[in-house]
């Protein structure tokens, strides 16, 4: 269902000869007399549309989670591949244990070690921004 607009002749403000207007079709549920309303967004720049979907921390966390799967499902394969007993002496310790447990545990040493020195920096580096703030 369309409907045709005349154009019709408007006089001009001015007292000079009438000017022909095209007649636009009101906007749902707004009378045809009011002003169109002024967009809020409007004034605020638009973004460059290229195609490509901006970065964001959760797509980021995404493929974190992902590579970090992956390593654990190779981490797995490799633990149940290497399952003989091996001898392991530190000072004047000496056990015998799966080399896969031996492996595993020198990895989770590894990583608390590297969580610990990562928190300390953390802080560290915030108590200089909360100094340099104030």
């Amino acid at each position: 269902m369309s409907r045709l607009y005349r154009t019709r002749t408007e006089p001009d403000p001015n007292g000079q000869a009438p000017v022909e207007a095209a007649s636009q079709p009101p906007a749902a549920g707004s009378s045809p007399l009011a002003e169109p309303a002024a967009s809020p967004l409007a004034d605020q720049p638009q973004p460059i549309r290229t195609g490509r979907v901006p970065r964001t921390r959760t797509g980021s966390a995404w493929v974190a989670l992902i590579a970090a799967a992956l390593i654990a499902i190779l981490l797995i394969v490799f633990l149940v591949q290497n399952t003989r007993s091996t001898e392991i002496s530190f000072l004047w310790m000496t056990t015998s244990t799966p080399l896969a447990v031996a492996l595993l545990i020198a990895a989770v040493g590894s990583v608390l070690i590297t969580l610990i020195l990562g928190t300390a920096r953390i802080a560290q580096l915030r108590r200089l921004v909360r100094k340099n703030r104030g």
